[in-house]
Order: structure tokens, then sequence, then C-alpha cells
């Protein structure tokens, strides 16, 4: 990888540091676009299995597709076979991503147990060969995506193990600070992405426990991080995007979406999910954003019940198109 490719990675990171995290069946295209109309702007694919790839699906393959319009988009990647990673990178180059990321942090026990995802981290230095073998085979960065460690060890090896990655040409790292054992439970310590960004030249993007705009500024101001990515928190409030850039870059306090914007971005969601899924698949998939978009507003548990309820599209747009009347009469 060149310095230039280097240093652009850098510039881009630390000018719009808030990113949307890699989520299987959650990051696909449709949710990129949708997170970029409320503000997000470098954006992560959902993995691509690279065994899988290279077995000829068609699923995965299309992970890799990258709109004009779906820029500046990483793609991930995650398997165990070195050679087979090396392979998938090369095939995502082809899509001009803003850069490549290995996945060396998913705790799903099928992914890991197999060596995959947090699997790496059962043995740092294949890792770091691993890592190695990725950066000499692309001209465009390679990021890595981990945790910060295992969770068996007496003591968390994600320091020296940040440092070895730098040594071999890993242009970033997002950590996300909790063990794999952790999953998701109890709390991210974030005092971990400040001793890594402390420890390396390479930017640092701290990830867990992102949930609002005063937590990204917070994460930003206590670690010294280069970026903040946001998952879990953007399926609820894909406006955190636009809320957490104005606080870091103006210092701007964004009131919340009204009523209207998320009752339309529901519908948009919900449009473009069907499009890219057979019916009523893609009726379910946008289920998964009902509970944080219509929490907290009066009359939002029984619209959320009632779209649960129907496979319809016709029902459900005319249970959005009425929802903001509903609300007007009750005040």
């Amino acid at each position: 990888m060149s310095s230039v490719a280097h240093t652009q990675l850098e510039k881009r990171l630390r000018s719009r540091p808030v990113i949307l995290a890699p989520m299987e069946d959650v990051s696909d295209r449709v949710f990129r676009r949708i997170c970029r109309s409320v503000g997000a702007e470098l954006c992560v694919t959902e993995f691509v299995n690279v065994e899988a790839l290279a077995n000829g699906s068609v699923s995965n393959a299309r992970k890799l597709e990258l709109a004009p319009d779906d820029q500046p988009t990483a793609i991930q990647i995650y398997g165990s076979n070195p050679a087979k990673l090396m392979e998938a990178a090369q095939i995502a180059e082809r899509s001009k991503p803003a850069f490549i990321d290995i996945n060396c942090g998913c705790w799903i026990p099928r992914i890991a147990a197999r060596g995959a995802g947090a699997g790496w981290l059962k043995n740092p230095a294949k890792m770091v060969e691993m890592a190695e073998q990725v950066v000499k085979a692309v001209s465009l960065p390679v990021t890595v995506k981990t945790r910060i460690g295992l969770g068996t060890e007496t003591e968390m090896p994600i320091v020296e193990l940040a440092q070895r990655l730098e040594q071999v040409g890993v242009s970033a790292i997002a950590l996300h600070c909790r063990t794999a054992l952790m999953r998701h439970d109890g709390n991210a310590d974030w005092t971990w992405a400040r001793k890594v960004q402390q420890a390396v030249k390479i930017p640092v993007i701290v990830n867990g426990d992102i949930r609002s705009a005063d937590d990204a500024v917070r994460a930003l101001e206590t670690t010294g991080c280069a970026g903040v990515m946001i998952g879990r928190a953007a399926i609820d409030n894909p406006w955190i995007f636009r809320e957490a850039t104005a606080l870091i870059e103006r210092g701007e306090r964004l009131a919340p979406a009204t009523v209207q914007e998320r009752v339309s971005l529901y519908r948009e969601l919900l449009l473009a999910n069907l499009e890219q899924r057979r019916a009523p698949f893609g009726i379910f998939s946008t289920r998964r954003h009902l509970h944080g978009f219509f929490k907290h507003l009066p009359g939002g548990p029984e619209l959320r019940h009632a779209l649960n309820r129907t496979e319809s599209l016709e029902e459900c747009l005319s249970l959005l198109e009425a929802f903001p009347a509903t609300l007007a009469s009750a005040a």
C-alpha cells in the first residue's frame, strides 16, 4: 500500500470521524443509503465470508457491489484461511472501496470457533502474519476490526497486538472495547482505546456503547482516537450521525428527529427493503427499526404492534400515513 493511500485514509477518518459499523444483515446497501441521508459519510459493509465467496456464493459476491452513490464505503471480509482472505481482498479491491477491513472481532461461536473473527485472537502471531499477507496483496489501505482480547487472558493483548499490526502495514484499527467473551454484555471499556491510540501512530477508531452524540464526543475526548464507530445505536436512531457530527464539528446540539421525519424515513426504508428483498421479507427486515424509530412517542407502542402484525405493504403505508394525524388529534 502506498503512503499516499495511508495518508488519505487518515485524513478521511479525522475529517469525518463518525462511521457506520459493519453489521451482518443490517449495514447493507439500503441501510447505508438511509444513514447517508441523515448524516453518515463513511460506512462499512456487512462482512463477506471469504470461503463462501471462493465457492461462488452469489449473496457474498453481491455484498462487494458498491453503487456510484455508495461512497466512501469500506468492504469488510472475514475468514480463517489467509490465502482466501488475500484472494477476497483482491476481489474486493476491484469495487474501489475506501479501504478493506478484516474482521478479527466477531464473537459468534460458529464463526470464532473455526478460527475466523475473534478466533484470530487465540493466536495473535498468526493474526499479524495474516494481516501482513493481506496488506501486501492489495494497494488499498487495510484495516483490522477487533476486540481487546478473548477474555480468558490474565492481561488483554491488544496494545502489543496493535503495535505489531502497525508494523506490518495495517492502516487503522477499529477497536470494540469489550472482550469476545463479553459479547455485547457489560460496559465497553474505552480506556483500552486510549491505551492503543497512545501506543501507535495509525488511527484508532473506538467502538462499543456509542449510543448518542454526547457519547461520541466523550469517546473522542477521553481516548484521543481518530474516530468513533456506531453500530447498534444506528438501528434505532440513524439520525445519530447528523447529531454527532453537529456536536463534534460545531458544538451544536440538534433536536431529535421529528415525528414526520421518523415516519418518512421508515417508509423509505420499508420500500427500499421490499425492492431488494422478496415480499414479505422486506417488511420483516424493516421491523428491527420499529422500536427505536417510534419509542417514547404517544401512540408509538400501538403503531409498532399494528405494523408487526401485518404483512401487507398497503396496510403498512396506511398506518404510517395516519400516524402523524393520530398524534396531532391526541395532543
